[in-house]
Order: C-alpha cells, then sequence, then structure tokens
C-alpha cells in the first residue's frame, strides 16, 4: 500500500507541476479536479452503458410486471424466472452499480493521500498546499478552529457547500420529475413490497447527504467529492432525459 501512495502521491505533485503556471498556488487543488474529471472520463462508457440498461430495464415492465403476477406467491420461482428474462434479453440488474464502484479506489486513495502526514517514509508535502487559505489535509471541524465558519478557511467550505447543495437541488427536482412521469409501483395487486414506498419518499433527497461526505473528510477528498457529483449531475442530465409526464 505504501508503494502505491507514492506513486500516487508522485502523480498528484507531477499534475500540480504542470498546472502551476496556470493556476499558481491553487495548482495541488486543479490538480485534484483534474484527476477528478480524467477518472469520470474514463468511467464514462460504464455510465453510458448503465444508461442503456436502466433503458433496457424499463423496456422490460411488463415482462416483468407479468412474471410478479404469476409467481408472486414463489419468491424462488420468481427470482429464477427474472434472472433468466434478464439474461435472455442481455440486461445486466447490476449495470448501474459499476460507475460508483469504479471511481471508489479513487477517493479513497486521496482520502488516505491527505490524511497521512508521511507517504513512503518521507514527509507528505501534499500537506503544504492549499485552497485559498484551507489546507488541502484539514477538515471543515480545523477551518471551524481557526476563525469560525465565515473564517478564511470557514469560507472555502462554504463555498464548496453552496455548491453541494445546488448541485443536490437540481437532482432532487430532476427525480422528482422523473418519479412523477413514472411512478415506480409499490406492490403488485394486494401484495406491497415491504419499505418500498418509504424509499420512493427518501430517494429524492440522498443527493443531500454529500454535504456531510465534504464536512468530513479532507478538503482534497470533499474537492473529489464536489468535482464529481457535479460532473454526474451533467450526465445524467444528458444520459436519462426527464421523460414526459404519463397522462
Amino acid at each position: 500500500m505504501s508503494a502505491v501512495m507514492s506513486v500516487f502521491a508522485g502523480l498528484v505533485e507531477q499534475l500540480a507541476d504542470l498546472l502551476q503556471p496556470l493556476f499558481h498556488t491553487f495548482a495541488a487543488a486543479a490538480a485534484i479536479v483534474l484527476f477528478t474529471a480524467l477518472v469520470r472520463l474514463l468511467v464514462h462508457p460504464l455510465s453510458r452503458a448503465s444508461a442503456r440498461g436502466q433503458r433496457a430495464r424499463a423496456r422490460l415492465q411488463p415482462q416483468v410486471a407479468e412474471l410478479r403476477k404469476k409467481h408472486g406467491k414463489n419468491p424462488e420461482k420468481l427470482q429464477k424466472a427474472l434472472l433468466e428474462l434478464h439474461a435472455e434479453e442481455k440486461v445486466s440488474p447490476l449495470s448501474g452499480c459499476l460507475p460508483g464502484l469504479f471511481q471508489l479506489p479513487a477517493f479513497f486513495l486521496l482520502y488516505h493521500l491527505f490524511s497521512n502526514t508521511t507517504i513512503g517514509g518521507e514527509g507528505n508535502e501534499l500537506l503544504t498546499h492549499t485552497l485559498f487559505t484551507a489546507p488541502l489535509g484539514n477538515r471543515w471541524a480545523d477551518a471551524l478552529g481557526d476563525g469560525g465558519p465565515f473564517g478564511a478557511q470557514g469560507l472555502v467550505y462554504l463555498g464548496l457547500f453552496a455548491i453541494v447543495a445546488a448541485v443536490a437541488t437540481f437532482n432532487y427536482r430532476r427525480t422528482k420529475r422523473t418519479m412523477a412521469a413514472n411512478p415506480i409501483p409499490v406492490g403488485d395487486g394486494e401484495q406491497q413490497v415491504p419499505g418500498l414506498g418509504a424509499i420512493n419518499r427518501f430517494m429524492p433527497l440522498m443527493s443531500f447527504f454529500t454535504l456531510f461526505t465534504v464536512a468530513f473528510v479532507p478538503l482534497a477528498a470533499a474537492l473529489y467529492v464536489v468535482t464529481s457529483t457535479t460532473w454526474s449531475a451533467v450526465e445524467r442530465a444528458a444520459l436519462y432525459p426527464v421523460p414526459e409526464r404519463a397522462s
């Protein structure tokens, strides 16, 4: 792990050196944003495949409903029939999870890189870099202890919170419109799926939980989250147009 962290630290330093003539003291922060964009660009084919999979799953909903009606009292037969249907149509139920899973290693690398004072037995020089006055290895709690929420460091976090809140509001409105156009049934006939109604009500609010992540991780990792979340909002708007509301 130490060798991996050393290589990754070198990559971030090289990106920062390349960007230094343009961004000066913000070069390391800009390098993290660029790194995030490169990761998202690499994952984009999976996102497109996920979008195709979602459209395919939507196309199969009438057949799925028929299978649920036919095998509703036999969960084992229903599960087998659903798997056979997805295999026959070459649709993976898990395709929507892949883009997120492939991004996790990059996030955890940044998290650990800016949480350790030493890398490969040497001092972690990346911790000397800042975004405005906020060190990239600090957290919101550190900013609150150095000037409070409206201090020099606190204002950096307030800016990030504002971006996340704006993106979350955009996602919230799109999710509400999508769910209104295509309501998700909570059951078949008299048989209700336990808890699904609550999940449907809770789903549009999930984007706002990114605020907690930004508040509790190192600033460098928070930059990754903010950049990736903004990318996701734009990407989903392009790949998942909001359908017309069903009459």
